[in-house]
């Protein structure tokens, strides 16, 4: 008992699980238990007369001196938090509580690593903010840009890509991309291409860190220095396939991506993939009630709300805009002569030529058969949209070789202008419709004739 009384107070405290340690009024290690080797990775030799600073994570050293200034004035810190920098370069999140000792003029301190329950909370506000994002986003880029913010939250993001790969086309796309040092990672030969394409093509994620002693070969030479960025990728796969890659990389001579890092963005890109499988659904969805399947040309809804959006600027502005209103004379007879395969053709042959009169500005829709409507969103002079309705009908008379066959096709074109011919959509799609049943009338008679 008496031996035990005896021993040095140091070697109880080195026995403790949590660290211990004392600095002096000028911040620097005067006393470090042996728990801070596991903790921070550096013996208590290599710390005792370092300053302490110098060992936080460069984002909480400000609140930190506070905490200590505020400690030193005699106000006692528990359950304060903050991040380290281990020996290795990672980062280890510490719960201190710390007094102030006037008689020894030390700051005393007891840390405990959290690491671990940071990592699990980290996991689960992840979670919960991407499946937010899912939901909220209008689009895929809106996606991206909140999931670049969640995980910048946790991890060095500054640089931040994500590729999808396209398997119809085998190409690999890029949606989302922030990296001033490649600001076209699709270009052949980049780096962030290269890694993109491995991690999809392996389904396996690449940390690069300097001395990573498991870097593929070919990406070796990226991290060869100690002050090199580093990279890590991560496949977006669901349960059926791999549909692309994310990829952050660090500033050069920052903060090391860590195996830690690797397993956290692997939970959450697994998340990732469902929610962008959901806005690709929802966005094949939306194109589906607007555009029309044989021509890809948008359909009668969003034909009337592209119209309503046009009439509403021109009344702002007191312009004018145009609605041609087209139908293909003896469509019938090419269906009845050559088969629907053929009219199909003809039909997306027509949707081609038709988008090639007009400006990418204007509407070109189909709106049911062989009817097509024509959108000029603005026109300038009255005769402005009856240039375009010749243009339309000496393009559309040119002989087509559709499946073998050779086809000759004569448009009926009605032009309906605002404000002249109606201030209403009814009024400018009745007043279109009837001059194109003239145009046809007039047509059929002289080819019966």
């Amino acid at each position: 008992m008496e031996s035990r009384n005896s021993a040095p107070l140091a070697s109880y405290i080195d026995l403790l699980l949590d660290a211990v340690c004392a600095v002096d009024k000028q911040g620097r290690f005067v006393f470090v238990s042996a728990a801070c080797e596991r903790i921070l990775g550096y013996t208590p030799d290599e710390l005792i007369g370092q300053s302490m600073i110098d060992y936080v994570y460069p984002a909480d050293r400000e609140r930190t001196l506070a905490a200590a200034s505020d400690i030193m004035g005699g106000e006692p810190k528990h359950n304060f938090e903050n991040r380290y920098v281990r020996k290795d370069g990672s980062v280890v999140h510490i719960l201190w509580s710390a007094r102030w000792s006037e008689v020894d003029q030390l700051r005393i301190a007891v840390a405990r690593d959290i690491t671990e329950r940071k990592l699990a909370e980290s996991r689960q506000a992840a979670l919960y903010a991407i499946s937010e994002a899912a939901h909220a986003a209008e689009d895929l880029l809106a996606l991206f840009k909140r999931i670049h913010l969640i995980i910048g939250e946790w991890l060095p993001a500054l640089n931040f890509s994500v590729a999808l790969y396209d398997e119809h086309c085998a190409q690999l796309n890029f949606p989302y991309h922030v990296d001033d040092d490649e600001l076209q990672p699709e270009q052949p030969g980049t780096v962030t291409g290269r890694l993109c394409a491995e991690v999809i093509r392996s389904r396996q994620p690449i940390l690069l860190t300097p001395d990573c002693p498991h870097a593929p070969p070919e990406f070796a030479a990226l991290v060869a220095g100690q002050q090199s960025p580093c990279w890590l990728g991560v496949p977006l796969s669901s349960k059926e396939r791999t549909i692309g890659a994310l990829i952050v990389k660090s500033l050069a001579g920052g903060e090391r991506y860590t195996e830690r890092d690797k397993e956290l963005l692997q939970y959450v890109c697994a998340q990732v993939a469902t929610a962008i499988e959901r806005q690709q659904l929802h966005a094949r969805l939306r194109r589906m009630a607007q555009y029309d399947q044989l021509t890809q040309l948008p359909n009668r809804e969003l034909l009337r709300d592209r119209l309503k959006a046009a009439l509403n600027h021109a009344r702002e502005r007191a312009g004018h805009m145009a609605l041609l209103y087209v139908d293909l004379d003896r469509f019938k007879q090419v269906n009845d002569t050559f088969g629907h395969g053929v009219g199909d053709m003809l039909l997306q042959a027509v949707a081609n030529r038709l988008k090639g009169c007009v400006r990418e500005t204007d509407t070109v829709a189909r709106i049911g058969g062989d009817e097509f409507v024509v959108l000029l969103h603005s026109v300038h002079a009255a005769d402005d949209a009856d240039s375009v309705a010749e243009k339309i009908r000496q393009v559309l008379v040119q002989p087509m070789r559709l499946d073998g066959h050779n086809l000759h096709i004569e448009p009926s074109i009605g032009v309906a202008r605002y404000p002249e011919h109606g201030d209403e959509e009814q009024q400018l799609f009745r007043h279109a419709d009837q001059v194109m049943y003239a145009a046809k009338r007039q047509n059929h008679k002289r080819l019966d004739s």
